[in-house]
């Protein structure tokens, strides 16, 4: 096994729990990185980790350190805020990339790579995590258990903070900026966001939660990935005031405040604040559910997937180390640059999700509703 690992924004608080993750399922050298030794949070078993002072505009330096490991993860949101100068240096050194981007802007810079990367004979992944991550292995899990996949819902709920840090919330505000395409009934629509509410029944505790239109990564790769004619994303937080004062912003606050980083800013760590208050409340678990509408032997069929965890962090974190333990192992190889769920058999989703006790639950239901 190649086993060196290098973790690029291993100090926050994803970064960390990704590492956590690796160095408990594999025999992996991580080396976290940050441009200084102390961030978000600090590694629970220091022993297991090296730390790398890096600052990534500082190319040759960068270039070293990918150049030392096997595998490179990307951990440094928010991912708005990044190019492909990662994935290009692991691509001109030959090394194994993966990401925990969740910024469609960021995504579709890192596609036009696919070229390269094959070339390189490098395997890329992108969008791993929870959502995206976990929630485009649901969708696939989903669309593989019907004959025929017409329209996919996806939807999200996260308890105040999620267990992560201000970056998260900077990222929620940041997707507030602009309107965003999605793809409904064969067509690309424009729809903006954190509008349009709609009442999902998740798995206990959330159950009926309000759930908004969010920009992801998952609302353009889904369909090429699988031929479709529908792709939903949609977002929740509780308590479900957040989702009105998050509703407030978007549909009230002119865009060019919006695009203002220090207004950014003052959202965040005004958020984060308050989570840090409800927190002990509401929890700082995620539920995703999968709905994949179609046919099932010629008759109208609906396949729901559904997964809940208790701490939003802690679950990115499996879902990136989980992947990059099966690049490690050799069973992830594919040239090119790759969703998660275009890379990502089924079989195997099931077995790592099985090996660190995540439950993933799928009901069929057949017929007309």
């Amino acid at each position: 096994m190649k086993n060196r690992v290098l973790i690029i924004g291993g100090r926050g608080r994803i970064g960390n729990c990704v590492a956590q993750d690796l160095a408990t399922f594999t025999d992996a050298t991580i080396t976290i990185t940050g441009r200084t030794s102390q961030g978000e949070t600090a590694p629970q078993s220091a022993l297991n980790f090296s730390f790398l002072p890096l600052y990534l505009a500082d190319k040759d330096a960068l270039k070293k350190a990918v150049s030392a490991s096997d595998l490179v993860i990307f951990c440094a949101g928010p991912f708005l805020y990044r190019d492909t100068s990662v994935l290009q240096t692991c691509i001109e050194a030959g090394v194994n990339y993966l990401d925990v981007s969740d910024s469609s802007h960021f995504t579709r810079q890192i596609l036009t790579c696919r070229e390269d990367a094959h070339n390189a004979g490098i395997t890329a992944i992108i969008n791993s995590g929870i959502f995206p991550g976990i929630s485009n292995s649901m969708v696939r899990q989903g669309v593989e258990a019907l004959d025929e996949a017409d329209r996919v819902h996806l939807s999200y709920v996260v308890g105040g903070s999620g267990g992560a840090g201000v970056t998260v919330m900077r990222t929620t505000f940041l997707g507030l900026q602009k309107p965003f395409d999605v793809w409904i009934d064969g067509k690309w629509e424009t729809v903006n966001p954190y509008h349009d509410r709609e009442s999902i029944v998740f798995p206990e505790p959330y159950g009926k939660t309000g759930v908004y239109w969010f920009d992801m990564p998952e609302a353009f790769t889904l369909p090429e990935s699988f031929p479709v004619k529908t792709v939903i994303t949609k977002f929740g937080t509780i308590p479900d005031f957040y989702n009105f004062l998050t509703w407030t912003v978007a549909r009230w606050w002119p865009p060019f405040v919006l695009k203002n980083p220090g207004v950014i800013e003052f959202l965040s760590y005004v958020s984060f604040a308050m989570t840090r208050v409800t927190d002990s409340f509401s929890g700082i678990g995620v539920a995703v559910r999968s709905e994949v509408t179609g046919k099932k032997d010629g008759k109208a069929a609906k396949c729901c997937t559904t997964m809940v965890h208790p701490n939003t962090a802690i679950v990115a974190g499996i879902g990136t180390g989980t992947i990059a333990q099966l690049m490690l192992e050799g069973k992830l190889d594919k040239p090119g640059v790759w969703p998660v769920e275009q890379i990502l058999p089924t079989d195997l989703f099931q077995a790592v999700m099985a090996s660190r006790n995540i439950t993933i639950n799928q009901d069929l239901v057949m017929g007309n509703w």
